[in-house]
């Protein structure tokens, strides 16, 4: 099983993850945490010229084209072979992320967008993905207070941010059978609670179709 995890800046992704991927493990279950951009040495490497904030002046079509070169080399370095070989793959971000940020929150165009990607991933979906959801202010401001990583994209302006929101529910309406809105505004404990139901539910139903 491929689940993803998406959502702004700040709204716990990362740390959701690795409780789930901890919990599945103490089920049982063979699990990879992996994140992106990176998940592989060369994507690490394209992580770091995508989030310096001293390329403030890279072009969004340039950011498109690396962030979707990670994405092909995480897919065939990673997350396909991991599948093949029966685990369950979990991502902190996957491709949707690309439609919400450069396609909605840039304004490049989606068709073309949805193209790259589906040359960048061979047409790889998730399973299941998870959507955090918190206001952009707030997400922000915890970015900020956490002592995370800020980078080139958190400094872009609220409106920037408010859009890639706006994007995300879209994105949800559009395949509502592969998303879940999950309110990432609560504590670690009841969001996590949540998503251990929805990830059970979802392991339920794989077993009762396999």
């Amino acid at each position: 099983m491929f689940i993803t995890l998406e959502g702004p800046d700040g709204s716990g992704k990362t740390t959701q993850a690795r409780l789930l991927a901890e919990w599945l493990r103490k089920q049982g279950y063979d699990v990879v945490l992996t994140r992106e951009p990176g998940g592989t040495h060369i994507g690490d490497q394209i992580r770091a010229v995508l989030h310096d904030p001293r390329n403030a002046e890279m072009d969004a079509r340039t950011e498109i084209l690396l962030y979707s070169a990670s994405r092909a080399q995480h897919v065939a370095q990673r997350i396909r072979p991991t599948l093949a070989a029966g685990k369950i793959v979990i991502s902190d971000r996957y491709a949707d992320s690309t439609l919400a940020y450069q396609g909605y929150g840039r304004g490049l165009d989606l068709e073309i967008l949805r193209a790259i990607t589906a040359f960048a991933t061979g047409g790889l979906t998730p399973d299941l993905t998870l959507y955090l959801d918190v206001a952009p202010q707030e997400g922000l401001q915890r970015r900020r207070l956490g002592g995370e990583e800020w980078n080139r994209l958190d400094a872009e302006a609220l409106e920037f941010h408010r859009r890639v929101r706006a994007g995300y529910m879209e994105l949800v309406r559009q395949e509502p059978e592969r998303w879940a809105v999950i309110d990432g505004a609560r504590s670690v404990e009841e969001v996590q609670a949540e998503i251990r139901a929805l990830v059970q539910a979802k392991l339920d139903q794989a077993k009762r179709d396999g």
